[in-house]
């Protein structure tokens, strides 16, 4: 295989780290331990950015080199193995194989193409649609990407997308950030948005509203982000469909389709209350996998179901997750804040410069520290960069949401990766779905967003 501009920067990358990790043994550096940190940092990072191997190889890559090097402790490094999103992953897949294998997936599926498959703009404006639409009733976006890919995934099969094909990527593509992105702006929908309210209300005292955080964000980052996401997707992947719209069946439901259908509501009913029994949607996802697998009762056989679970995706998952808790646990995230501030030099009274400065400053924190990390290590800084720019601090507290909502490489964000792995979707083509969607992100919609904020008088 020919060499590629991406393996060209992953090459360059790497030899840096290489020079990092060199230099820190040389005893010319104060803190060796946080240069070997940023070393392999930087060496993971280029990998899972540029796609120049195959994702779960990189992950083994990094396990092996933090632990040669002591980076970390092995229950830090190997941490993404026991976090929720790994176990969501692989309930994702056994449902997804369930919803598949008992043909749920393509009656549901015929329902939704009569709606909505006409033409392939229309399936992409209705996928979109209903992720956006769960996203206010969902509060996991994890739960709603595990929900709705295999779903979505039949209707592809409806229309005559094969695997591998425009329109099916672009339907799984659709079905992710349509779930997820605009979701940003909705307060209790995705993880981010949690780690900087919980963090704003125990650093500051200050309780971000629901109904405020919605005027402030929404308009902009969630409905026109999702209508510039469904426009986007029906321009880059635009494939009509190649078959008829299958009519109703009579057709009734099978026994394994109606206990399928139970778990599925149990589980959905289960997902949309977690704020009241506070059970996790990992363990919902993981509950309603052992019920398919059961004997008797499930709806899957366990002979070759090894076949079919993506064992290549949980390991990708864990080495994403496990990048995020060496970056965290070592410090690294903290004090690459600190230099990207100063480098910011942020001025009072201009607004301007300082939202986009404030903005940049968290869109870069979370291309090393992931989107979860991201609002985790800015917001204690958040009462510095007030004072810095003369902002209220909860205008610094909002910016801090247009930067990580700017999301730069699929890889950063956990949801978009188990996305990735159960839509079956390359990592080289979302990469660049997600460079456009960034770059109409800067260049309209920020601009755009801080119009709003004008208006509002959150800036002058």
């Amino acid at each position: 295989m020919s060499w590629s501009l991406p393996r060209s920067i992953a090459g360059a990358c790497i030899l840096a780290a290489i020079v990092l990790v060199g230099i820190s043994y040389t005893g010319l550096v104060a803190n060796p331990a946080l240069v070997r940190a940023g070393g392999i940092a930087l060496f993971a990072v280029s990998l899972f950015a540029t796609g120049a191997v195959p994702n779960h190889i990189a992950s083994l890559w990094f396990f092996l080199a933090c632990m040669l090097l002591g980076i970390a402790p092995a229950a830090t490094v190997f941490s993404g193995f026991t976090s929720t999103p790994f176990w969501l992953v692989f309930g994702g897949t056994v449902i997804g194989i369930a919803v598949k294998e008992t043909g749920l997936g393509a009656r549901i599926a015929r329902a939704l193409a009569r709606r909505f498959g006409a033409s392939y703009a229309g399936a992409v404006a209705g996928t979109v649609a209903v992720g956006v639409a769960l996203s206010f009733v969902m509060p996991s976006s994890m739960g709603r990407i595990v929900l709705l890919l295999p779903i979505l995934a039949a209707l592809a099969d409806q229309l005559g997308f094969a695997q591998g094909s425009r329109g099916r990527t672009g339907l799984v593509l659709a079905t992710i950030y349509g779930t997820l992105v605009p979701a940003f702006a909705l307060l209790p929908s995705n993880v981010p948005n949690l780690v900087l309210a919980g963090a704003a209300e125990t650093l500051y005292g200050v309780t971000l509203i629901y109904g405020e955080y919605f005027l402030l964000n929404y308009p902009v980052l969630g409905f026109a982000k999702a209508i510039v996401i469904a426009l986007l997707i029906a321009a880059m992947f635009r494939e009509e469909p190649r078959l008829a719209v299958a009519p109703a069946t009579a057709n009734p439901m099978s026994a394994a389709e109606r206990r399928l259908t139970i778990v599925l509501v149990a589980a959905l009913l289960l997902w949309m209350t977690d704020f009241v029994h506070h059970v996790s949607p990992a363990w919902v996802s993981l509950g309603a996998a052992a019920i398919c697998l059961a004997p008797r009762i499930g709806v899957l056989g366990v002979d070759g179901i090894h076949e079919k679970v993506g064992y290549g995706a949980l390991i990708y998952v864990a080495g994403i997750l496990g990048l995020g808790a060496v970056i965290s646990s070592t410090g690294l995230g903290t004090v690459l804040g600190g230099v990207l501030i100063e480098w910011a030099d942020l001025k009072p009274g201009a607004d301007t410069y300082n939202f986009a400065a404030i903005g940049a400053i968290t869109s870069l924190l979370a291309v090393l520290t992931t989107q979860p990390g991201a609002p985790a290590v800015i917001a204690p800084l958040a009462a510095d960069l007030a004072a810095a720019t003369a902002l209220p601090l909860l205008t610094v507290l909002m910016t801090i949401v247009v930067g990580f909502s700017a999301v730069i490489f699929p890889y950063q964000t956990p949801p978009i990766v188990v996305g990735l792995q159960l839509g079956r979707v390359g990592f080289g083509t979302a990469t660049r779905f997600n460079l456009v969607l960034f770059a109409i992100t800067i260049v309209i919609l920020t601009p755009l967003h801080y119009l709003w904020w004008r208006i509002l008088g959150l800036l002058s």
